[in-house]
């Protein structure tokens, strides 16, 4: 694993997160316990923060950054992700917030600040447009992402 400090911040981890060597974690992050980071993930926390909760997987080949203060957005948007979160193969997270007990499907695009309440499952390949609000307790699906149904147990 790459661990690199940026603008004096430096990534850190809790107890019992297991990184793979081929990842890449650089700046202002923090991951939380029993957490896994799969091969050839690039978590980027350089211009803003990234948060990851406890017992959540970041699959391979995932893209995590933040939405760095512009003069159109002068806050920016960090990337906050819940507990107990599966983020799918080859998923982009940029700036947005996710709840807990949330599936990203593989492919999936979530961008700025989009709003991903708790217990959401997003179908593999969907887009979640900047700004938008997912609902707790339903599937979503589609490029623009659409609420299909609501889940059940």
């Amino acid at each position: 694993m790459v661990m690199k400090s940026f603008r004096g911040h430096s990534p850190r981890l809790g107890n019992r997160v297991w990184v793979d060597d081929s990842a890449v974690i650089m700046g202002n992050v923090e991951i939380g316990d029993d957490s896994s980071v799969w091969p050839l993930v690039s978590i980027r926390g350089d211009m803003h923060q990234i948060r990851i909760g406890a017992r959540t997987s970041i699959q391979d080949n995932s893209c995590l950054h933040i939405t760095h203060a512009s003069e159109f957005n002068p806050e920016g948007h960090p990337l906050i992700i819940g507990d107990d979160v599966t983020v799918g193969h080859l998923v982009m997270l940029h700036g947005c917030t996710i709840g807990n007990q949330v599936l990203v499907g593989m492919s999936s695009t979530i961008l700025d600040g989009a709003i991903i309440e708790d217990q959401v499952v997003i179908g593999a390949g969907s887009l979640v447009p900047p700004g938008k609000k997912l609902e707790s307790g339903y599937l979503y699906f589609g490029s623009p992402v659409k609420q299909i149904r609501p889940l059940t147990v």
